[in-house]
């Protein structure tokens, strides 16, 4: 553990070789590869100086650093969300905002005025979750080729204060540290402002803030519940307040954090998996996408894990590009009172699907995007009485948007009718290539990290906001050129004061509105 005093945010520049230095110290795993498959080697990072930002480079200057202009406030309506009694306010406990998974927040984000891009570079570390403790201070677990540490950081400068290792990765695993899901990913932020982690030795490891210093409290082992070979990969409190575990292999369980106690219960067949957060409601049921099936869990008397149904869904024939698994890349995203979103991973082209979740049946599976090119790694967005959904057909690894490239584009929002049904209400052709998409409900703009295709070979990366309503791009911003910039599965948030943060392979980047009319 350590800590550094605040710096301001300067920025730097350096020669075009940062570029191909950078792309060769992230190696990222070739199309077809999975999360956990060996991948080949990685250079350490390179030595950083806490408190610098992340590295800008000239050909910032030769792309459109900002276009479109200024959105209008207009709030959208919010559906059914209540707040758990064992998670930090909504919006600011886990990766998806709340126990819905909704990504959603009441808050207003930058509507674009003249907005201004803040950074800091952490090294070649990425922060995929954050949270907002209780004095709006974010908690970030960030991963690194190393491991994961658990970083207190100032909201508006977005210098660390504290921070503490909490789990080592095995470099000797042949594991690709930018695909491997084992530990390290998810967190949640729970009402008394403590963090429960997943581990990469499949751990729970309890860990708060002390004094400005980040400490960690406690450590329960459930590696000896799992078969060999098998990782945590999320957790997630019921509404009892009951910690709830998911691992790799298909595992879903409970941990008695009184006791020690693990339960544990195999999801499906040997070939089933499970690579995505999960999502829990006020009626006590767990809801977790497996490769195969999507599941609603709850816990007996005695904790003891229960499936109280299994809808199985169309995985696909194959892997696409942009897939950490062949199978649904969605954690359940909840909407209103009754409905639960993901995506199947159909040929020719995934569909949104939308079941009730307390009996399991469908309502309505609604295809997306391009055939042929569609699908994605992220989690939908719950906004008014639909769905927003992200295409990340293409992204198979950090090369797939160097040198000016980047994926297939789509953005859409399908929406529940009256009627029972669902329909697509509309697509934007925006290049979204692996961010998890937030809503601003505030506001009623979803934001995206976009890259668009350049042929000068040159890496623009982009906070893009969209028209929640209508589709229409907004703005966009942009935030960077060069590797350094791209966000790699990382979500969009919004702080409590509606700033848009971005995690990137380097650090975090802040995004606010300038002066305002």
């Amino acid at each position: 553990m350590w800590r550094v005093p605040a710096l301001r945010s300067l920025r730097l520049t350096v020669p075009l070789l940062t570029v191909p230095l950078l792309g060769a110290l992230l190696v990222a795993a070739g199309p077809g590869s999975s999360a956990g498959e060996p991948g080949p080697d990685v250079v350490p990072p390179l030595p950083t100086v806490p408190g610098l930002p992340i590295v800008s480079l000239p050909t910032d200057r030769l792309v459109p650093s900002y276009t479109g202009g200024p959105a209008r406030e207009r709030p959208m309506p919010a559906a059914h969300l209540p707040q758990h009694p064992f998670l930090a306010p909504n919006g600011s406990s886990s990766m998806h905002n709340d126990s819905y998974s909704s990504d959603a927040y009441a808050v207003s984000g930058p509507l674009g005025h003249d907005p201004v891009v803040e950074s800091a570079s952490y090294g070649i570390r990425e922060c995929a979750t954050i949270t907002f403790d209780s004095q709006g201070r974010i908690l970030g677990l960030c991963g690194g080729v190393e491991g994961f540490t658990m970083m207190l950081i100032d909201p508006e400068t977005l210098q660390p204060i504290s921070q503490r290792v909490v789990s080592e990765r095995d470099l000797t695993s042949g594991a690709n540290p930018l695909t491997d899901i084992c530990g390290g990913t998810y967190f949640y932020l729970d009402e008394r402002d403590r963090a429960f982690a997943t581990t990469t030795d499949s751990s729970i490891a309890q860990l708060q803030v002390v004094d400005d210093e980040v400490v960690e409290k406690r450590r329960w082992p459930v590696a000896d519940a799992l078969p060999e070979g098998d990782c945590l990969v999320a957790t997630a409190p019921d509404w009892s307040g009951r910690t709830w575990v998911f691992s790799k292999q298909g595992h879903a369980g409970t941990l008695d954090r009184r006791t020690g106690k693990v339960r544990l219960r195999r999801l499906g067949g040997p070939e089933e998996g499970i690579f995505n957060s999960v999502s829990a409601d006020e009626t006590g049921g767990v809801f977790a996408v497996s490769t195969h099936a999507m599941y609603r869990l709850e816990a007996d008397r005695r904790g003891r894990p229960l499936v109280t149904w299994r809808r199985e869904y169309d995985r696909g024939s194959r892997l696409k590009p942009g897939m950490l698994s062949q199978g649904s890349g969605t954690s359940p995203t909840l909407l209103g009172r009754r409905w639960v979103g993901l995506t199947d991973n159909a040929d020719p082209r995934t569909r949104l699907l939308v079941l009730d979740r307390h009996t399991g049946e469908q309502r309505c599976a609604v295809p997306v995007f391009e055939a042929g090119a569609s699908t994605t790694e992220n989690s939908l967005v719950a906004a008014g009485r639909g769905f927003v959904i992200e295409n990340n057909y293409g992204y198979s690894g950090v090369p797939a948007t160097m040198l000016g490239r980047t994926t297939t584009p789509g953005v859409a929002r399908v929406v529940l009718t009256r009627g029972g049904g669902c329909r697509l209400a509309w697509t934007n052709d925006t290049v979204a290539p692996t961010s998890v998409p937030k809503a601003s409900l505030g506001n009623g703009l979803v934001y995206v990290y976009s890259k668009p295709a350049r042929d000068d070979g040159i890496d623009a990366w982009y906070l893009t906001a969209i028209d929640l309503r209508s589709g229409r791009t907004a703005w966009s911003r942009l935030t960077g050129t060069g590797t350094q910039w791209n966000n790699h599965y990382a979500a969009i948030y919004l702080g409590p004061d509606g700033a848009a943060y971005v995690a990137t392979l380097t650090g975090l980047v802040r995004v606010t509105d300038g002066a305002r009319p």
